[in-house]
């Protein structure tokens, strides 16, 4: 175990409050689309996503008190759009309470097509599209659920998609990557560096 005794730049963080404010870190920004019960599309973008091992799984964290957990307990599908650099606005509009009477207008000026293989939309112009069936909720995350899915089909732009005649780099560079650094901030990716992963690592 490292000796960190001697670094002085260290603070200690109080966890007995939520810590995640207190510096930054990268996380993925996507939108979520489900179907409210009224039959309106819902698009909410969330940042705590991630794929769920090396197989075609999918999660992300959800608050109970929010419609798109209750969606998809309801219909057993949800969405993923995975939006550009310049659909920043759209996103964060995305983000927009809804009326009183629980109707969310912003989410008919985003620009929406159908899912193709299950009930729900995704946004216009994003680079990767997600469809998942529901497997399984998990809850008791202080006030918040993990909710998995399984992947049943999934679209992506070719510009963005890795292939033997294009450097890695070359890809990321012309096609950048959306990224959100909590708290608050936002970031194009567009330069990357190969990891130096050991000669004899493996999945």
């Amino acid at each position: 175990m490292a000796d960190t005794s001697d670094n002085t730049d260290l603070i200690e963080l109080d966890t007995d409050l939520p810590i995640w404010d207190r510096f930054f870190h990268v996380a993925p920004l996507v939108l979520v689309g489900t179907i409210d019960a009224d039959g309106s599309p819902d698009l909410a973008p969330k940042h705590m996503v991630t794929p769920m091992g090396w197989q075609n799984y999918f999660g992300f964290v959800c608050s109970p008190r929010h419609s798109t957990c209750a969606n998809i307990a309801r219909d057993g599908v949800f969405t993923v759009s995975y939006p550009r650099p310049e659909q920043v606005l759209q996103t964060s509009l995305s983000a927009s309470p809804r009326l009183e009477d629980g109707d969310k207008p912003v989410v008919g000026y985003l620009g929406t097509s159908p899912a193709r293989k299950v009930d729900g939309v995704v946004i216009d112009g994003a680079y990767l599209y997600l469809e998942c069936r529901h497997f399984k909720t998990y809850d008791d995350f202080g006030d918040n659920c993990l909710i998995t899915g399984q992947i049943v089909a999934a679209y992506a732009d070719a510009h963005f998609l890795r292939a033997s005649e294009h450097d890695d780099q070359e890809v990321i560079h012309e096609s950048p990557l959306l990224a959100y650094l909590t708290p608050g901030r936002f970031a194009s990716i567009d330069r990357s560096n190969a990891f130096p992963f050991p000669a004899d690592m493996k999945k």
